[in-house]
């Protein structure tokens, strides 16, 4: 059964829906005003005003998780929907969410979950065993385009395979043996199942509203695929806020699911609102038309916190790092690999151009993911060891490469790639490499050249992470041959692919430690730094749930007024 839609909710949706993105400035004192009449009329605790709005950079792409891999998607995602593990609040370490608990097979191949009660989706369709398995068996189902990258990417990335390619699955099969009681199978042993699942990719999904609105008739092509009536307008969940409204260019809108399992918090309403423009996020946040943003600019911080904003700092669960293509001759050369890296000066890049609570690299993944190396092999900085390097590759009389680096954008590992780039390019060539400036256009430019052709010498680019396992940082690199560094080690790709079938967390810790150092003593690029991106909101958000991963649910939100 579906619960009504609330007329006063409709008010609020339809007095800003009309505003364009572009607009959005200019009609600051309206928005505010809206915000100040209180919504839906259906007060939080005390005089708050439960709306809360919150500029997000662009649209999410899709509003059906399974089919999601971009920021701004899960964002939306983690407010409607639940997974059977969520994450300890601050923390990238998975717990049980919709899941109470769970226990795992000697073998590392069966994993039995034991479910919450009492919990509904949106639409009234009950949580239960059959739900779990119902979601299971249509990721494994997927067919055709639905399969490729631009669809069920982590799906596709993380259980390779699927019901017409069994040999290459790792999911084997679900069954609900009990109400309340699921048992998934697997092909293989994949120690980072359970971390994976706190992906909001893996969500639950009421299978209700996914038959009767369709939510598997995507249409278009795999390069530009269409999205289903369920992934532009009936996404249904667990979670605290279920969806209302998506004015595509302007704003999604979603209200307090009044039969929420868990605790409902202050907020009765949120409002994503679409405003693509750093500098106008800022600008909105101080003329009162948001409550928050995101990815706030290092040169912003100071500014905004003595305007009494609150700016918050996420812990670094990210790698900026410079890539290197060895495809190209020169540096196929591990010497002058070594020479790049000895010329860099990380402590100063940190300091000049990255966010506060950023901390240097010393590999590729952050210090808090399994596997960390305290003892990896490193290139501190030395400008004279980077000369002789050099001569000793036979380049002492210098050496001229094309340095690659994005325009017009800012990620949570490289906020300003400008600035970035220039601080690198003055260290290299105090040791004698001229740097050609290779600017490109983020999308689709810049990650085309990286990722899509040998036509790049040194490049800037970076991750973060989506869950707390390594093979999702290392993995991710340096477990396949790859355009973008030119380089294939099949010791490294079985090494890798080895690590990630073990079958505990705790048999992965040494083999990722080494695996970590032959990494750093192959140096297929140099990890710079662990960026810590930062939020600002509104004097009156006295609490938010700040997340590594991202894992920052509305319902958490402290207000004040």
């Amino acid at each position: 059964m579906s619960m009504p839609f609330r007329p006063g909710r409709a008010r609020r949706a339809l007095a800003v829906t009309s505003l364009a993105a572009a607009a959005s400035l200019a009609l600051t004192g309206c928005l505010a005003s809206d915000r100040e009449e209180g919504g839906s009329g259906e007060a939080a605790a005390g005089d708050v005003d439960g709306t809360f709005v919150f500029a997000a950079s662009s649209d999410p792409k899709s509003l059906d998780p399974a089919f999601a891999q971009d920021g701004e998607s899960f964002r939306v995602s983690r407010q409607i929907f639940e997974g059977l593990v969520g994450v300890q609040e601050g923390s990238a370490e998975p717990e049980p969410l919709l899941a109470e608990s769970w226990e795992q097979s000697e073998d590392g191949r069966t994993y039995t979950f034991q479910l919450k009660d009492g919990v509904t989706f949106h639409d009234g369709t009950t949580f239960d065993a059959e739900a779990v398995c119902a979601n299971f068996d249509r990721w494994y189902n997927f067919e055709g385009l639905l399969q490729s990258e631009n669809m069920a990417y982590y799906y596709g990335s993380l259980f390779k395979g699927f019901a017409d390619s069994p040999e290459q699955a790792i999911y084997a099969g679900c069954e609900a043996t009990g109400e309340q009681e699921a048992e998934v199978t697997l092909n293989k042993p994949f120690a980072g199942f359970i971390a994976a699942l706190s992906l909001p990719a893996f969500a639950m999904q009421s299978p209700t509203a996914l038959e009767e609105y369709g939510a598997d008739t995507a249409g278009g092509t795999a390069e530009s695929p269409e999205l289903s009536e369920y992934a532009q307008g009936h996404p249904v969940g667990t979670g605290p806020f279920r969806f209302e409204s998506w004015d595509v260019g302007n704003q999604v809108v979603l209200s307090a699911y009044e039969d929420y399992w868990g605790e409902q918090g202050q907020v009765t309403d949120v409002i994503f609102r679409i405003i693509d423009d750093p500098q106008a996020r800022r600008q909105a946040l101080e003329s009162g038309s948001v409550d928050g943003y995101d990815l706030v600019a290092p040169a912003d911080t100071q500014a905004l916190q003595d305007g009494g904003y609150n700016v918050v700092t996420r812990d670094p669960f990210t790698i900026l790092y410079l890539g290197f293509n060895q495809a190209q001759e020169e540096l196929a050369d591990p010497q002058v690999r070594q020479a790049i890296d000895h010329a860099i000066d990380k402590e100063a890049l940190v300091s000049q151009t990255l966010p506060e609570g950023t901390t240097v690299a010393t590999q590729f993944i952050p210090e808090s993911v399994n596997g960390y190396n305290e003892d990896v092999t490193q290139y501190e900085y030395d400008p004279e060891r980077a000369r002789q390097l050099l001569e000793e590759a036979g380049y002492a009389d210098g050496l001229e490469l094309d340095f690659s680096y994005p325009t017009g954008v800012s990620r949570p590992y490289m906020p300003n790639p400008e600035q970035t780039f220039t601080t690198l390019t003055a260290q290299l060539e105090e040791v004698g490499i001229t740097v050609n400036p290779q600017p490109d256009k983020w999308s689709p430019d810049y990650l085309d050249r990286v990722n899509g052709t040998s036509d790049h010498d040194l490049h800037l680019l970076g991750w973060t992470g989506d869950y707390n396992d390594t093979d999702n940082f290392v993995g991710v690199f340096f477990g396949q041959e790859k355009p973008e560094f030119g380089f294939d080690d099949p010791e490294l790709f079985q090494a890798l692919a080895d690590a990630r079938e073990l079958t505990s967390v705790e048999k992965q810790t040494p083999v990722y430690e080494e695996i970590n150092d032959q990494i750093m003593q192959k140096l297929p690029a140099v990890p710079l730094a662990n960026p810590a991106p930062s939020l600002a909101f509104d004097a009156r958000v006295e609490s938010y749930p700040v997340s590594p991963v991202n894992d920052e649910v509305f319902n958490r939100i402290q207000l004040s007024e």
